[in-house]
C-alpha cells in the first residue's frame, strides 16, 4: 500500500510539460484587431479635407481609380501628381481605355463646388460612365 502512495506522490512532482497558449492567443487577437482598424486608413496618401454627407457608401467589386484635387488645385491620380492637360491621357492609359472603370473624385472642402464638378465633367466627357464624388460621413457629435 505504501508503494502506491509513493507512485502517486512521484507523479504529482513531475513538471508540467504543456505550453500555456492562452496569452499567445490574446496577443494575436489584439494584433489582428489593430491591423483590421489601421489597414483601411492606408489606402490613399494624398491629404484632403473632404466635405461631409449622410449619403450611403457605394460598394464596388473592382478597385476604383481615385482622382484627387487638393486645396492648391493640384490634381492627383492615386498618389501621382498629374497636370490638367495630361489627366485624360493618363486615365486612359491606366484604365486601358475601359469606359466602365469606376472613378472616384475627391475634392478638398475649401475648393469651390464648380471646380470639382468641372473636373468630374472633364472625366465624363472623355467617355467614363462611372464617375462619383467621395465625401466623409459627418461626426455624430
Amino acid at each position: 500500500m505504501n508503494s502506491n502512495l509513493k507512485k502517486i506522490r512521484y507523479r504529482s512532482k513531475k513538471p508540467m510539460s504543456n505550453i500555456n497558449v492562452t496569452p499567445l492567443v490574446d496577443v494575436m487577437l489584439v494584433l489582428l484587431i489593430v491591423f483590421m482598424i489601421t489597414a483601411p486608413m492606408l489606402t490613399v496618401g494624398v491629404q484632403v479635407d473632404l466635405p461631409k454627407t449622410k449619403a450611403n457608401q457605394l460598394n464596388s467589386d473592382a478597385d476604383p481609380l481615385i482622382v484627387t484635387i487638393n486645396k492648391n488645385r493640384e490634381i492627383y491620380i492615386q498618389d501621382a501628381v498629374v497636370s490638367s492637360e495630361n489627366l485624360i491621357p493618363r486615365l486612359k492609359a491606366i484604365s486601358k481605355v475601359n469606359s466602365k472603370t469606376r472613378i472616384f473624385v475627391r475634392g478638398d472642402n475649401l475648393l469651390p463646388y464648380g471646380e470639382v464638378i468641372g473636373l468630374m465633367g472633364k472625366i465624363q466627357s472623355a467617355g467614363y460612365e462611372k464617375v462619383a464624388l467621395v465625401a466623409k460621413l459627418p461626426d455624430d457629435s
